[in-house]
């Protein structure tokens, strides 16, 4: 009899439409071995030559100033920018390019060089989930901006050049790809079920409860059926609403507490500062209703078994499609199990 605990299989991704491959099998046992750690000297309260620490000067001189709790402010290399000409190119129909406006903003969460977002207080965190409310409605209220992705790079294995606790806004003119095939699947389950797809598909998982990792009166995180990521998780708020804007001030509340205690859990479970990628889908900003919408947080981990192993994406899941070994299920369990107080506390 199939089991998917066991056997070989493919698992469709009910937001993008695309399947992955979980193999099971080859990794019946994977806790083995040493886990090693790899933590970076103590980092100071106040760097002076970081350049997003409180009264530091950045590149082209600009001079911080000394905030004391969230500040904000325009990307200084902006991967995209308001003012590019407009045109494009068009080769026979092959060769394709179209000129990309838009704005990249930095969003430091803490004047404090020394923390993350799990070392954050609930009303720190409340602070940064406030900003990005107030950054999606005011770059989504500009003609010129179609889509607001929020999202931060934690860890220098994830690109991120600073340390600093930080994240980023890049808002554009045109919906990039991975919010393109959300919006396509959740609009066409809307329109034939008159629900939301993630409403649905939540109570699913809550009914199961193999998957979740924890839960709160207005948030649920989880292990999603179709996680690539060794412990990639979603973060969902129990009442369908489109986009960040529209969450209740106790909503608000109860998503900094669900944020610090997923990240809290993260770094427990190889008692090192987690590396991660994460951010917010929402409803687009072209003006259209987007009914189907239903506001999420992803986090996309490397780490597999410890801070020296990570998860690639190479061979068969670069020619063919994504690929697992733990499953989501064992990878759940095991972000269930961890201690809510930070190691760095316990």
């Amino acid at each position: 009899m199939f089991d998917p605990a066991q056997h070989s299989h493919r698992r469709l991704n009910l937001l993008t439409g695309e399947w992955l491959l979980v193999s099971p099998h080859r990794a019946l046992r994977p806790w083995q071995g040493q886990q090693e750690k790899t933590e970076p000297a103590q980092r100071p309260a106040h760097d002076p030559t970081c350049y997003l620490c409180p009264g530091n000067v950045r590149a082209g001189g600009q001079q911080n100033p000394d905030y004391a709790g969230t500040f904000v402010f325009d990307n200084d290399f902006a991967a995209l920018l308001p003012d590019v000409p407009a045109g494009g190119l068009n080769v026979d129909g092959l060769l394709r390019a179209e000129a990309e406006t838009g704005v990249g903003r930095v969003i430091c969460f803490s004047p404090r060089h020394d923390l993350t977002l799990p070392e954050m207080s609930p009303a720190a965190i409340r602070g940064v989930i406030d900003v990005w409310v107030d950054e999606y409605q005011a770059l989504g209220a500009r003609p010129d901006i179609n889509y607001v992705q929020i999202f931060e790079n934690k860890g220098a294995i994830m690109g991120c050049s600073n340390p600093h606790p930080h994240g980023q806004i890049w808002a554009q003119r045109s919906l990039p790809m991975e919010p393109a095939k959300e919006s396509t699947q959740q609009a066409a389950y809307f329109r034939e079920h008159g629900r939301s797809l993630l409403a649905d598909y939540l109570a699913t998982e809550l009914r199961e409860q193999q998957r979740i990792v924890l839960e709160n009166e207005h948030w649920v995180a989880l292990v999603p059926f179709w996680a690539v990521w060794p412990f990639e998780t979603l973060l969902l708020p129990r009442r369908h609403v489109t986009d960040i804007a529209q969450l209740t001030d106790a909503e608000k509340d109860a998503f900094a507490d669900a944020l610090r205690r997923l990240t809290t859990r993260y770094d427990n479970l190889f008692e090192l500062s987690f590396p991660y990628s994460a951010g917010l889908h929402q409803r687009p900003t072209d003006g259209q209703p987007h009914e189907g919408w239903h506001l999420h947080m992803h986090f996309y981990p490397p780490l597999l078994r410890s801070a020296t192993v990570r998860k690639f994406m190479v061979g068969y899941e670069m020619l063919g499609n994504p690929q697992r070994d733990i499953t989501p299920e064992w990878a759940a369990g095991r972000l269930r199990g961890l201690s809510e107080t930070h190691y760095k506390l316990g």
